[in-house]
């Protein structure tokens, strides 16, 4: 694949660059007897050997997954992060050692007559850092391996910067002027290996930026269909994202639609992270409790309401159509048991919000509930021809019919002419 391709063919450069370097200052630093050169070259010499391990980490990571590495084996390449911090931790205190050693000694070391030789060293292998910083800063976003070769680079580009100030000025006869400069080096240098070591450690303990499982959970909940985000585990294994959500969605989606949403959050995440492996868990909102019971619960609520039973609750394109039977005191009037069905409507609307019909049945406490009403192919010929025989006393406000599951839902809203008993109204809607 073109991502860990470009990630080993800039570690391989840089691998190449720095050797070269080694060899270059450790041959013209021993001839010109600079001790600074020397030490910028052993301190390349570690960063062949860190690069190295970075190559391998990388290489290592990149394998697919397997039977012992489900997840594959991007860990390795911030184990190789952690251990190239170390090894820069080790060469910052070399250097300050170093460092304290020069300015203790306070010699003159150089061979004069080779100091150009020097020159030459450092005029190489700051090209070869600017090389390998512009190189590795362009691919830094490629992974933590590159990222800790950037900072083995930038180290190397210090380091020869303050061997061509201790070298330039122990030429003009300042021998310490070196360890001072390093001194400062040294303190930089321990500072982005605990900063690396410290990344590529939390990385390896499974510790991820909050803001990351912010932004997941953030995602998953502005999905409407979404009811609650219950729990989120979040890792990072090398540049990939893994997630495992649990969601709570209503206790009316069916099976299709639960797939549904769970690939719907998917497809967002994916479009918020590269190539993550997402695992979303669908769960039922009331834990178990029916829709039913929940409109039965909330109907009985309301104040007039003797008893409710047969709830019936269909579901179609999102949307949920209800039916229910209230019972009520027979003494009330068809305006006061009306007012009581708008009463359980508005209610039940207020609290579901994808209820997109309500039909309540008000029946008088002493009468026996009824079933649902028989299909009919003629359904509207019917319902009009039988809705005639009593235009006296009620007059039809609308018909909603649907079917679901092969059964057909036939709901009736009519008015009442005149005051009449709700026992009576409720009569010819049974004979209805």
């Amino acid at each position: 694949m073109r991502y860990g391709g470009e990630k080993l063919r800039t570690l391989k450069i840089s691998a190449i660059a720095i050797a070269s370097v080694v060899f270059v200052e450790m041959f013209l630093g021993l001839l010109v007897g600079s001790l600074a050169i020397l030490s910028d070259g052993a301190h390349a010499l570690l960063d062949v050997m860190a690069t190295f391990i970075l190559l391998l980490a990388a290489r290592a990571s990149m394998k697919p997954p397997d039977e012992d590495h489900t997840y594959g084996h991007g860990k390795i390449e911030p184990l190789g992060g952690f251990i190239g911090g170390v090894i820069l931790l080790g060469t910052a205190f070399l250097l300050a050692f170093e460092s304290i050693l020069r300015i203790v000694n306070n010699e003159l070391y150089l061979i004069q007559e080779w100091r150009f030789a020097g020159f030459i060293a450092i005029a190489y292998t700051i090209c070869v850092d600017v090389l390998r910083v512009t190189m590795l800063h362009k691919a830094e976003k490629e992974g933590i391996t590159v990222k800790a070769d950037l900072y083995h680079a930038m180290a190397d580009l210090s380091s020869t910067l303050l061997a061509l100030f201790g070298f330039g000025f122990a030429v003009l006869g300042f021998p310490t002027s070196d360890a001072l400069a390093s001194l400062v080096l040294s303190a930089a240098l321990g500072y982005l290996s605990v900063k690396l070591a410290w990344t590529s450690g939390m990385e390896l303990s499974d510790a991820v930026s909050r803001d990351i499982v912010e932004k997941v959970r953030r995602e998953i909940a502005s999905i409407k269909e979404v009811s609650n985000v219950r729990s989120i585990r979040v890792r990072r294994v090398g540049n990939r994202v893994f997630v495992e959500a649990t969601v709570q969605a209503p206790d009316y989606f069916s099976f299709e639609e639960s797939h549904a949403l769970a690939s719907k959050i998917e497809e967002k995440l994916k479009q918020c992270f590269e190539s993550p492996e997402v695992v979303v868990h669908v769960e039922p909102l009331e834990h178990g409790i029916a829709m039913e019971k929940r409109i039965e619960k909330l109907a009985r609520e309301v104040e007039g309401v003797k008893d409710v039973h047969e709830v019936s609750i269909a579901h179609s394109n999102g949307k949920l159509y209800v039916i229910l039977h209230a019972r009520v005191n027979p003494a009330l009037s068809v305006q006061e048991a009306h007012d009581i069905a708008e009463t359980i409507e508005r209610k039940l609307r207020n609290t579901v919000d994808v209820i997109e019909h309500i039909t309540v049945h008000v029946e008088p406490l002493e009468d026996k509930a009824r079933g649902p009403v028989v299909e009919d192919m003629e359904i509207w010929r019917t319902v009009n021809e039988v809705v005639k025989s009593f235009q006296n006393v009620l007059s039809l406000k609308g018909l909603t019919t649907y079917v679901i599951e092969g059964k057909r839902h036939i709901n009736l809203d009519c008015y009442f002419k005149g005051r009449i008993p709700i026992e009576e109204a409720h009569k010819i809607a049974s004979e209805i």
